[in-house]
């Protein structure tokens, strides 16, 4: 069955973006969650979905927002899921967790498309807010579900373990082993195809994505790195270094960083979170630059990334010599 991206959303979550960009980044008004809802002193608006909103439920079910031709974002506030249509179908990047599945998959509708028409999952990471949601949502369409070896054995484990750091929220149904990728492979689905990347350092895995996006049927360079963040100790952080070293020399061209959350906790995006660049988009004029295509600051923050963990190496290496 072939599926027709709509262009453009319904009017109605039309608007209810218009709200929620409009809110002042410095936390005069709220994207949800009640009045007096918003960012802390000091937060930026992205920030506050991994901040002081972290737990607030109604805060953070954000409307659905197209960024690219091809390129929406249906997550909660705090992380993203990413849905890619295709002339045969949707590719859904990520899926959240509970409480917030439910919202997905609203969000899904409410941006022009059909859930029964995923026919791919992709997963970035094995950690919940990630994961969580897949096992709900694959039943909706039969999607194939699809995560690095690596991954799959800690999602396998996360449903074992009696006492997961994960379950900060209910795990949700069992999510099975599908699909294993590995490095190099690309998932296809008609036209569009995604690159498969191991970069390892937050997670064993961390698969990553290469594909393109298109701004008015101008192509443009894209990538999800799975895991912008190291973890773990010495291992995690040699790990995650040679990461941002490969993506120093192969990835320099890349023009759309399509990231994992809103906001990146460990080494914060500059120039804003994929909030602030939404209110920007939202009041781009004809001939504007598109405010996701940013290379420079793509560089910019490989260069952060880079020195941060040469910082965490050094610090964990002193405190494993004590």
């Amino acid at each position: 069955m072939r599926m027709t991206a709509r262009p453009v959303m319904v009017p109605g979550i039309a608007l209810a973006i218009g709200a929620l960009l409009q809110v002042n980044v410095g936390g005069q008004a709220a994207a949800g969650g009640g009045q007096n809802a918003g960012p802390a002193p000091g937060e930026t608006l992205s920030e506050s979905y991994r901040g002081s909103q972290r737990d607030n439920v109604e805060y953070q079910k954000i409307p659905p927002i197209k960024v690219f031709d091809n390129l929406y974002y249906v997550g909660p506030g705090f992380v993203s899921v990413w849905l890619i249509p295709t002339a045969d179908g949707l590719i859904l990047v990520d899926t959240a967790q509970e409480p917030y599945v439910d919202h997905v998959i609203d969000s899904i509708r409410k941006a022009g498309f059909d859930p029964k028409n995923i026919k791919y999952i992709l997963l970035t990471q094995r950690h919940l807010d990630h994961f969580g949601g897949a096992a709900k949502i694959q039943p909706l369409s039969g999607a194939r579900v699809a995560t690095l070896e690596e991954d799959w054995q800690l999602i396998d484990a996360t449903y074992k373990a009696p006492a997961n750091p994960n379950r900060d929220r209910a795990l949700g149904p069992v999510l099975k082993r599908d699909m294993v990728i590995k490095e190099g492979d690309a998932v296809t689905l008609g036209k569009t195809s995604l690159k498969v990347y191991k970069l390892p350092g937050h997670t064993p895995g961390s698969p990553s994505f290469e594909f393109t996006v298109y701004d008015g049927g101008t192509p443009h360079k894209a990538f999800i790195f799975g895991g912008p963040g190291q973890r773990n100790g010495v291992e995690g952080g040699t790990q995650f270094l040679a990461s941002i070293n490969r993506l120093m020399r192969e990835q320099q061209d890349v023009e759309v960083p399509v990231h994992v959350h809103s906001w990146l906790t460990t080494y914060p995006y500059p120039g804003g979170g994929i909030i602030e660049r939404a209110q920007k988009l939202a009041q781009r004029k004809p001939g504007d630059v598109h405010p996701f295509v940013d290379n420079a600051t793509w560089r910019a923050w490989l260069k952060i990334a880079q020195a941060g963990t040469l910082k965490y190496l050094e610090d964990e290496k002193a405190k494993a010599a004590r």
